[in-house]
């Protein structure tokens, strides 16, 4: 049984790492973005509060926010789906003028 709880953790643990290095190569550049988007906040969250603040403030977020769901679910799923129109459609101007003239890396 522990051998199997090793391999499993191994496996997941392997996984992670791999996950982990496509987004740092930036292969998928909108992971990337998120990913760096993420950080930047979480330095900034980071810069006004200790570890010990920022840690009670992810603790009561993630315990209230779940009930704030259920209580509001069909006005967030609309505000959601709105918000997700509005970001798609700044991406697209971000790609057209910002990526597109990035020259991309051909593999033979």
């Amino acid at each position: 049984m522990t051998v199997n709880i090793a391999l499993s953790l191994r496996h997941e643990i392997n996984r992670g790492f791999f996950t982990l290095r496509e987004t740092g190569h930036g292969r998928d550049l909108k992971k990337f973005l998120i990913v760096i988007g993420g950080l930047w906040l979480l330095s900034v969250l980071g810069s006004y509060c200790n570890f010990l603040t920022l840690s009670y403030i992810v603790f009561v977020v993630l315990y209230t926010v779940p009930v704030l769901y259920e209580k509001y679910d069909d006005k967030v799923d609309a505000f959601g789906e709105k918000a997700m129109i509005e970001l798609k459609k700044y991406y697209a101007i971000f790609e057209e003028k910002v990526l597109s003239k990035i020259p991309k890396n051909k593999k033979h």
